[in-house]
């Protein structure tokens, strides 16, 4: 427990603000737009949980690739050193520049990278064409509609100018595709050399770039094995 002393003096508190949005109160537009605006970071967590789970290569690549598009966006911030909308009116932000905004140039990274990984990365494996390509349709507007709630919510809520989200989101895409052919062409033929390293094969880490639908693939090799394991158990309780 606190001591006395330590109550008659407290210290002056300061939140994360890596996860604190501000919003008008009382709106309840504002308040969406602000759990919108906080999706960035839940891509970052599920990143994280996906490298942790999945230790496949092209994960691992496509998160340095955000990171890196990160990097990028610090560097041009503290270049062009344009101020955010309304004097900087928020409490808590990482800098107090807004050219070009962090959120948008995140957000359409990953939008442009995972259209180019759906259109051209997968393929096709067997006869259902037309849900498949459905699926990924209806992805992609998703994906879509989640790149633009996140960019307003920016504008919105006073954090960034039009032109501050504008840019950022041009940043993005050109990161994105700029990223997506580097990793397709450059490290992709390197990665069963990157996979068969002693320490790679320590850490479990993986190659799947040969297979062209890992869902459908993961699914029949799993399939496959519950069927032979439940046939040997049934076996041996005969």
């Amino acid at each position: 427990m606190a001591s006395e002393e330590q109550c008659s003096a407290p210290p002056r508190w300061r939140s994360i603000s890596l996860t604190h949005v501000e919003y008008p109160a009382g709106d309840l537009t504002g308040q969406v737009l602000a759990c919108m605006s906080l999706l960035p970071i839940a891509i970052l967590v599920g990143f994280v949980t996906l490298i942790v789970f999945k230790r496949e290569l092209h994960t691992i690549s496509f998160f340095g690739g955000l990171i890196m598009n990160e990097g990028l966006n610090w560097l041009l911030k503290h270049i062009l050193q344009e101020p955010r909308p309304c004097g900087g009116g928020h409490s808590s932000v990482t800098t107090e520049y807004g050219m070009p905004s962090s959120h948008s140039q995140f957000i359409w990274f990953f939008v442009v990278y995972f259209f180019l990984f759906l259109y051209l990365r997968m393929h096709q494996t067997n006869n259902a064409r037309c849900v498949e390509l459905l699926w990924r349709h209806i992805l992609s507007i998703v994906l879509l509609a989640v790149a633009l709630s996140v960019s307003y919510s920016r504008v919105y809520l006073l954090y960034h100018t039009w032109s501050q989200v504008i840019y950022g989101g041009v940043a993005g895409m050109v990161m994105g595709v700029v990223w997506f052919f580097i990793t397709q062409e450059l490290l992709t033929p390197l990665f069963p050399k990157i996979a068969a390293w002693p320490i790679s094969e320590f850490f479990l880490v993986r190659d799947t770039s040969l297979i062209p639908n890992i869902l459908w693939f993961e699914y029949t090799v799993t399939r496959s094995e519950a069927r032979n394991r439940q046939r040997k158990l049934g076996t041996k309780l005969q």
